[in-house]
């Protein structure tokens, strides 16, 4: 183990040196070569230095394009998003009517993608993403890339909404009904096509229950007459959902507390 730890250290220090021999060489040409066979290589934190490093020798010239194009995925590859995101944008801007500015208009969109975070974190990248996405779409109609750029859209509105159910359901976890009430119905508006739209509007129902079986007795039929029309809502909106039937439970307990009331 340590004979195999020694020998990457050695690698890596090898490896280091010959890029810095490289970078003290006073050949743009040279360096040009070396940082597409370090590209090639997949060494792209070695070819992004050389990259940088010459640039202002060949701005301006036929192979400038080529050379910023693999510059933005040197970071893109080292997954330095951000870094990429603005690379890929400072190319649409040099090169706008370029081959490649559909592809890297999409990249553009593809890095906040890439960014967007765990369901429990903030979720500004992911927001980002599907609007950029979107934009994509609106503006390249026809391109072969729309229809991933669609697949990446659902997968970010599933986290979204994933994110929004959560919340909801820590509301009503920690006993506040009347707010996990209010976030379920908020999550239903929100994403009203979403195949858990019914089990969302259960909640609704459930925690209302819970907040008028709560409430001071002068409250409660008032707050047991709003389960009474969530419940409608429910049979109105979800005639064949699975949970019509805890529905009309929750109908026939409401109205007995009504009742007692």
């Amino acid at each position: 183990m340590r004979v195999f730890l020694l020998f990457v250290i050695i690698g890596l220090l090898s490896g280091c040196s010959g890029i810095n021999k490289v970078l003290k060489n006073k050949d743009p040409e040279y360096k040009l070569r070396k940082a597409e066979q370090y590209f090639v290589k997949k060494k792209y934190s070695f070819a992004q230095a050389l990259y940088e490093d010459i640039m202002p020798n060949f701005k301006g010239t036929a192979l400038f394009e080529d050379m910023y194009y693999k510059y933005a995925y040197c970071a893109y590859n080292q997954k330095d998003y951000l870094n990429a995101e603005n690379l890929f944008k400072n190319f649409l801007e040099v090169f706008p009517n370029s081959a490649k500015a559909e592809e890297l208009d999409y990249m553009r969109a593809y890095c906040y993608y890439k960014m967007s975070p765990k369901v429990a974190l903030d979720q500004t990248n992911t927001v980002r993403a599907m609007g950029m996405l979107q934009t994509f779409i609106n503006t390249h109609p026809s391109s072969a890339r729309n229809k991933e750029a669609n697949e990446l859209i659902d997968i970010c509105r599933d986290k979204m909404e994933e994110k929004e159910r959560l919340a909801a359901q820590l509301y009503y976890d920690l006993g506040q009904f009347r707010a996990a009430g209010v976030s379920y119905t908020t999550l239903l508006n929100n994403f009203p096509d979403s195949e858990k739209g019914d089990e969302y509007k259960l909640m609704v129902i459930k925690s209302y229950f819970k907040f008028a079986e709560l409430s001071v007795d002068e409250k409660k039929a008032e707050r047991y007459e709003q389960v009474i029309a969530e419940c409608n809502d429910f049979i109105d909106r979800f005639p064949d959902s699975k949970f019509v039937k805890d529905v009309e439970r929750y109908i026939s307990l409401t109205n007995n507390n009504i009742k007692k009331t």
